[in-house]
């Protein structure tokens, strides 16, 4: 089957699913000639491209004007070949079928990177947390586990945060879980320290992204001490990575929200970071107000990859660089591209990077750090143990490190030059491919 008409037959049986789509054509361009070396997994991406289960199920829950609601709830169980199902909830307006099913899709490859037992899945609701009160965010997580519940487990399906679900809404929702199931089990991730959580893990996704970029530089003889990076975002990814890359020597510019982005060319350092992790975690401020405290440009309704740099980080969302940002970064000096996001970058930009031969890590590689994190949050749940900051960092650093090995061996050219996209999509697929093949028809 040509890689056209494997596309024909995921696009007849999901119609109206564009980022998913995108998503299967990525990887499948990518394995289509090592698949032709390996006739042994002929038939095996048709069966990843398909859900193992697909659940959808409504959420009624009352706002505070005493007012009957109701939202959409989902979980995408794609692949559980691994280990069990492991993937974050979205809380965002734009949810639907198709962005979760891309999500889960890429959450397979990624936790196979990362080398430890974790499926793929991907849920959430087109539940909006924004400007909601704590109490009615907690009527809707009650309401939204009454039925995920069934459906979830420690060594069935582990679910964990993702944007619009933090630490609150976790809390929220692994009470209600445990209320109607009698049990405490390290069902979710992204927990409180307090109660199971795990040391590292909200800052994991932002600090890997840095430490997977960290690992790139150094094929080029070069490290992040000097360089100049611009970050997209301005939740939890965007602002560990900040933090990592000032620790690590670099100079961050830029942050941004839905609204725009602030460019500070003095550099975003420690102290200023602090009032950003307050802005958007406790007083749920727009970066605008950045701006205006400490006297900097602000820039409405853009993304700032049109900001010189050295290093670009794209910690938003998915599509948000397109191949014009892409020419842009690459006119004003930027030769290196670690995505903090899932998917960040639309098809033209990434044909841009590898045009280029800049360095480039997908999503899938660079962003590993958050669900690697939630790994060993589960590990330590399993044997009832709390590890040490130093501890969790440390293995971390490992499995990003691993990961990039990973992506090395299966990216590089005849020429030398190292195509991350290939690399990952290879390396993760190879170890779920083998164990599907052991597995029978699973």
């Amino acid at each position: 089957m040509t890689v056209q008409q494997f596309m024909d037959m995921v696009i007849r049986k999901n119609p109206n699913e564009p980022e998913f789509i995108q998503a299967v054509q990525e990887v499948v361009e990518s394995l289509d000639a090592f698949i032709d070396d390996n006739p042994k997994y002929v038939g095996v991406l048709e069966r990843m491209v398909e859900p193992e289960r697909t659940i959808i199920f409504r959420v009624p829950w009352i706002n505070d004007k005493g007012e009957f609601c109701i939202n959409r709830g989902y979980r995408i169980e794609m692949n559980s070949a691994i280990g069990p199902y492991k993937g974050g909830l979205r809380f965002h307006p734009s949810v639907n079928l198709s962005i979760l099913k891309f999500l889960a899709f890429e959450q397979v490859l990624k936790n196979s990177l990362t080398t430890l037992p974790m499926g793929g899945a991907k849920g959430g609701s087109d539940f909006d947390p924004k400007g909601k009160s704590d109490l009615e965010i907690m009527k809707f997580c009650q309401s939204f586990m009454n039925e995920l519940q069934r459906h979830i487990g420690a060594s069935t399906d582990v679910p964990a945060g993702d944007i619009g679900v933090g630490g609150r809404e976790i809390g929220f929702l692994f009470g209600q879980y445990k209320r109607i199931r009698n049990e405490f089990t390290g069902v979710l991730t992204g927990k409180s320290l307090e109660w199971g959580g795990s040391l590292i893990r909200p800052e994991a996704t932002g600090y890997g992204c840095t430490y997977f970029a960290q690992e790139m530089l150094t094929t080029r003889h070069s490290d992040l001490k000097g360089k100049t990076v611009v970050i997209s975002g301005s939740g939890n990814v965007a602002q560990y990575a900040c933090e990592k890359v000032t620790q690590l020597g670099g100079k961050v510019v830029t942050l941004s929200d839905s609204n725009g982005y602030v460019y500070d060319k003095d550099g975003i350092d420690s102290e200023k970071l602090a009032f950003v992790l307050k802005l958007k975690n406790e007083t749920r401020g727009r970066i605008k107000e950045y701006a205006v405290k400490y006297n900097c440009e602000y820039v409405e309704d853009k993304t700032p990859w049109h900001v010189k740099c050295d290093i670009a980080m794209p910690c938003a969302t998915q599509n948000e660089l397109n191949r014009d940002d892409a020419m842009a970064l690459v006119a004003n000096g930027c030769f290196c591209v670690s995505e903090g996001a899932n998917m960040p970058s639309t098809p033209g930009a990434v044909e841009y990077f590898l045009e280029r031969k800049i360095l480039y890590a997908p999503g899938k590689a660079s962003n590993a750090g958050g669900v690697a994190t939630s790994g060993l949050e589960m590990t330590q749940n399993s044997i009832r143990l709390h590890w040490t900051r130093e501890e969790v960092d440390t293995e971390l650093k490992k499995i990003m490190k691993s990961i990039h090995e990973n992506c090395v061996k299966h990216g590089t050219k005849e020429d030398g030059y190292v195509d991350y996209v290939l690399g990952a999509n290879i390396g993760g697929f190879v170890k779920v491919a083998e164990a599907m093949l052991a597995q029978g028809l699973v």
